[in-house]
């Protein structure tokens, strides 16, 4: 009360906004390393399975479940990996994946059997699933808004590059060493990373007031989320090997995984304690980055898969030069996401993202027009870094996007959530390439067979010219023709899987040019303001 008797009001209380003790760049290395080590181990492995077979004494086809046993535990662990940090702390949870996900590397390169290897590729599953979110949602809580877009193009490095050189880095380890080395090279990285996490990282002091008191374990929610994330990504690591829908297997784990996800979606809605926020979907800017970053994932992995598979299969290229060619892409996303991550920081996500749709679906239809048997290397590095632009342009405004009008302590559960649309939507993009690959070949082979025969003047003619030819090199007349022909069969094989390849790009552009126009729904942001929105 002043001297004359009037009330002075209190000046208002101002929050204090937390800093971390160390330079965010730094914490934001070492948290990215650890992500990075992670991925790039969802696909190093690849290339190393029929060393893998032949090491341990199993057939090709059981050692697809090398791949299966680590993408099922991991999937599971993605979306609950927000409960997991609000119960034991997201320092002490992150530290504790990056020491699971290393031994467990180590115990891969150790086995003596294939049911110890997939044994331990389980529990290196579960553990790799908590780093990637922990490592998001540690740069978002680390960064002051306005430099929220820098941190995810940091984290964006690490989720696009891993993948592009993980089959090469695989491959190169692979013949120069022993299959054993590609899990024995993430003991020294994890070893760093648990010491470096464990020195500069914290909590905000937000997590630690929010962090749940005492063990509330939703049973039922763990139990539908195995059951239904596990059979979904079972179906589709092993849907077109199986014959999808014509195996009684497949069939079975489709009813359990629909069941099971519905079932999980409306037990967690009702439930007090949820192990998956399901009720952040009822933001509509998360609800839509999600879906957009389930589309990313599928254009992602299917230009990932395609592009080297065709190089391989149809022209013979070596796995060390299709992996080159890949590299050519994985230089562009490299320059382009600081340039993104500073546009994040000056325009709202939703112009960015509108901008990398378009890119993306232009250079997915500019595959279309640019793919053929006779196209150069030096053409094919072209065309995968045209395919690569848009990849830059969307990773980070896509994640920011999930965040608008999201409260900070939610950060956990929203980086969860979008890490496991993005590895949800790599699997299906992925299965989807090898489905369409097999039956669309099969079409054109069909079609083009029809102008193949005997009365086709175009076919004998080339026969004519081929055995000629061969005659001149040395063989017998019979023996010419039959060559001639075989070659031709073989062109025309060529030809079919071209064309297919060339479909599965006209459905890439076909959901790149959809999303472009969905960005427009996304709600505006104000770039300094972080995550919140402004109409």
């Amino acid at each position: 009360m002043s001297d004359s008797g009037d009330v002075v009001s209190a000046p208002p209380i101002i929050p204090e906004i937390w800093r971390p003790k160390y330079n965010p760049w730094l914490i934001g290395v070492v948290v990215a390393m650890a992500a990075f080590m992670e991925v790039l181990d969802t696909s190093i492995a690849n290339v190393a399975l029929p060393y893998m077979a032949g090491g341990l004494g199993s057939s090709n086809d059981e050692s697809t479940w090398v791949l299966t046993s680590y993408l099922v535990s991991n999937a599971i662990v993605l979306p609950i990996s927000g409960w997991l940090a609000s119960l034991f702390g997201r320092k002490r949870f992150f530290i504790f994946c990056i020491f699971i996900f290393t031994l467990a590397s180590v115990l891969c390169g150790s086995a003596t059997s294939l049911s110890m290897l997939l044994l331990f590729r389980v529990i290196q599953g579960a553990g790799g699933g908590g780093l990637q979110p922990m490592a998001q949602a540690i740069l978002a809580d680390t960064f002051p808004p306005e430099k929220r877009g820098l941190a995810f193009a940091l984290y964006g490095v690490t989720a696009i590059m891993a993948p592009t050189i993980g089959p090469t880095l695989g491959g190169w380890i692979t013949d120069n060493y022993s299959w054993r080395w590609i899990f024995f090279i993430n003991l020294p990285v994890g070893i760093l990373a648990v010491l470096l996490v464990m020195r500069l990282v914290e909590d905000p002091p937000f997590l630690r007031r929010t962090k749940t008191a005492g063990v509330s374990v939703d049973y039922i929610g763990i139990s539908l989320l195995t059951l239904g994330v596990g059979a979904l990504q079972v179906v589709l690591d092993k849907g077109q090997e199986d014959d999808w829908f014509g195996s009684p297997f497949i069939t079975r784990l489709v009813i359990v995984s629909v069941v099971c996800l519905i079932g999980l979606v409306i037990w967690e809605w009702r439930h007090k304690t949820p192990i998956i926020d399901v009720h952040l979907f009822k933001n509509f800017n998360f609800a839509t980055a999600n879906v957009m970053m389930f589309i990313f994932g599928v254009l992602l992995f299917g230009a990932l898969v395609t592009m080297p598979q065709f190089l391989q299969t149809v022209l013979g290229y070596t796995a060390e030069n299709a992996g080159l060619v890949l590299s050519g892409g994985g230089l562009v996303v490299l320059l382009e996401m600081p340039i993104v991550g500073r546009l994040a920081g000056k325009y709202p996500a939703k112009y960015i993202i509108a901008a990398g749709w378009l890119a993306l679906a232009v250079g997915m239809y500019v595959s279309t027009v640019q793919l053929d048997t006779l196209i150069s290397f030096r053409s094919a590095t072209i065309l995968r870094c045209i395919q690569s632009v848009g990849l830059g342009l969307l990773f980070v405004p896509v994640t920011m996007a999930g965040y608008i009008g999201m409260p900070a302590e939610k950060a956990n559960s929203v980086a969860g959530i979008i890490n496991f649309m993005r590895n949800i939507g790599s699997s299906v993009g992925t299965s989807m390439v090898t489905t369409l690959l097999a039956r669309r070949a099969q079409v054109h082979q069909v079609v083009l067979s029809q102008h193949t025969t005997r009365f086709d003047l175009s076919l004998q003619n080339q026969a004519k010219a081929l055995s000629t030819r061969l005659v001149h090199s040395g063989a017998s007349v019979a023996d010419a023709s039959r060559r001639a022909f075989g070659l031709l069969y073989r062109a025309m094989g060529r030809q079919a899987e071209t064309l297919a390849y060339i479909d599965i790009f006209l459905v890439l552009t076909l959901a790149g040019s959809i999303m472009f126009l969905v960005s427009f729904i996304v709600r505006r942001n104000d770039p300094k303001a972080g995550g919140v929105a402004v109409g």
